[in-house]
């Protein structure tokens, strides 16, 4: 599993709570994605995956080195189709 240290900003804070993701959720689904790719508006890495409540969320971050992440927002989303 990696290791990434996360640079909470109060901004992000704020705005992730307004989504009712917590940080654990956040973190959880960027070490361990079910599915990545690359946002489409600002090309920043994302990572789709479960909550440990079983909500599917999507987590957009930057990357500023190999094991540094700035959260940028989460939010719950529909699950994918099988």
């Amino acid at each position: 599993m990696p290791y990434f240290d996360f640079i909470w900003t109060e901004e992000i804070t704020a705005h992730r709570a307004e989504n009712g993701i917590s940080q654990e959720d956040f973190e959880k689904v960027v070490v361990s994605p079910e599915r990545v790719g690359k946002s489409r508006s600002s090309g920043n890495p994302i990572a789709w995956g479960y909550t440990e409540d079983g909500r599917y969320i999507i987590a957009v971050y930057q990357k500023i080195d190999y094991a540094t992440v700035l959260p940028v927002t989460g939010y719950e989303v529909p699950e994918p189709r099988k």
